[in-house]
């Protein structure tokens, strides 16, 4: 058997450059509020600056928010002072509160020089970024809970949306620190992710960006969770599964923010290099996305969707798999079609063509490499079984030259020209020579008696 090709370095570029290109364009013009931790401002932070640049470049309005609790922690150290938590609250006295500023200051001056700082040998050299902080966020005392008083511990009131805009309008990126201010020139202690939710609630933001320390969040076979509905994500929340303190709190906040307006949020592990853009401009990215849209979804097919089916074919028509479609055929016939649509892209499809005497062909079941092997097939499978049994069809046959096996293994069977309707029979080709199987499908009625 001869060695598979290796695929060249520069094909990988071409590819990578073809799949981000959509999202560029795409995501140009859109407000995103990312959030990082305290912890996430180290050693490799540049990288992280790096990548914030590039965005910025692409035309994309970025809030920053970040934390600062290792900082925090430090200076509560260096002071002999300590962070009480109630419940899971932080009390915030007038000692920590001191530290909270310490920390918060200079955190936000170091995270400014970073951003100005000239990109030498990197895609965005050169580039200026002007940076805007200041007092966007206006709060209010968590006050007394259970007899317990939280001090300078404070929640979101409000934010300046209109002042963010217009820093965003005059193409700065606006830094966002974990402290809040009230009308009466207090000073409170705010958590980042509650900042960054609200913001994003705020600004009507495209997407909300959670940068996580913890793991990638799997499901109970060690698979990465791509995608949560909001109601795959509450019913995680409400399960028995015991998941990480930090998970259940970015899940609630990515609930929260989506039922709140807010179109995606995205769950990215700030220590995968270049997660960041992996998520933004791959299709399938690397994190874990909740929404209130419909990601990937199964629908009958539309005049729109031809050019969709064309291109996912095109590789399996010119292997021979499937036999030749004009676009001109495949638009009259499109009715006859379901799709899968990935985040706009068509990855899968089936036709069902009815005859008359209860029989119809399943025909041009194919799915995108890149989806193969996940059940995708057997689901678009079984919903032409379901559409068939609706129009009272009793028999679907297909006729296949390389995947006998595959429908033999999901209930067809070896069948005969003299299966065929006769019209069907007619138009059979005999060089392709291929094979016919036929499934018994139970109809609504047969179900019933």
């Amino acid at each position: 058997m001869p060695d598979k090709p290796v695929k060249k370095k520069a094909d990988t570029f071409v590819e990578n450059i073809r799949q981000a290109a959509p999202y560029i364009q795409a995501h140009r013009g859109s407000t995103f509020v990312l959030m990082f931790s305290g912890e996430a401002v180290d050693e490799h932070f540049e990288q992280l600056v790096h990548d914030i640049a590039l965005l910025h470049t692409f035309d994309i309005r970025l809030v920053l928010v970040h934390g600062a609790r290792p900082q925090i922690e430090q200076r509560l150290k260096l002071r002999k002072a300590k962070m009480h938590y109630v419940n899971g609250l932080r009390v915030t006295d007038n000692a920590a509160l001191a530290c909270v500023k310490d920390a918060v200051g200079s955190l936000r001056v170091e995270i400014e020089a970073q951003l100005s700082m000239s990109l030498v040998n990197t895609p965005t050299a050169n580039a200026r970024i002007g940076v805007a902080s200041g007092n966007f966020v206006i709060a209010r005392p968590l006050g007394v809970h259970d007899g317990v008083d939280y001090c300078h511990t404070g929640e979101v009131r409000r934010l300046d949306a209109d002042g963010i805009h217009g820093q965003l309008e005059a193409g700065r990126i606006v830094l966002l620190s974990p402290l809040g201010y009230s009308p009466t020139g207090e000073v409170f202690n705010l958590s980042a992710e509650e900042v960054a939710t609200a913001a994003a609630i705020a600004l009507h933001a495209d997407k909300l960006i959670l940068l996580t320390d913890s793991n990638s969040l799997r499901d109970s076979r060690r698979r990465l969770i791509r995608q949560m509905s909001l109601q795959d994500a509450e019913k995680l929340l409400g399960s028995r599964r015991k998941l990480d303190p930090d998970w259940e709190r970015h899940i609630r906040h990515a609930i929260d923010s989506c039922q709140r307006g807010v179109r995606r949020t995205h769950l990215v592990n700030r220590h995968d290099n270049g997660g960041l853009l992996k998520e933004l401009f791959t299709r399938d990215g690397i994190g874990t996305l909740i929404t209130a849209e419909i990601y990937e979804g199964m629908r009958i097919a539309g005049i729109d969707d031809v050019g969709g089916i064309l291109q996912l074919i095109a590789p399996l028509e010119a292997s021979g798999v499937l036999v030749r479609r004009s676009r001109e055929r495949l638009e009259m016939e499109i009715d006859h079609f379901m799709v899968v649509e990935r985040d706009g892209m068509i990855i899968a499809c089936a036709a069902l063509y009815p005859y008359p005497g209860g029989i119809a062909e399943l025909s041009c079941l194919a799915v995108h490499p890149d989806y193969q092997r996940q059940g995708r097939g057997d689901q678009l499978l079984q919903a032409i079984e379901q559409r068939a049994a609706r129009e009272g069809i009793e028999r679907l046959f297909i006729l296949t030259t390389r995947t006998a096996h595959w429908f033999r293994e999901r209930g067809f069977h070896t069948a005969t020209l003299s299966d065929l309707p006769v019209k069907r029979r007619s138009l059979y080709n005999y060089q392709r020579n291929s094979k016919v199987l036929i499934k018994h499908i139970e109809t609504p009625d047969q179900r019933l008696s």
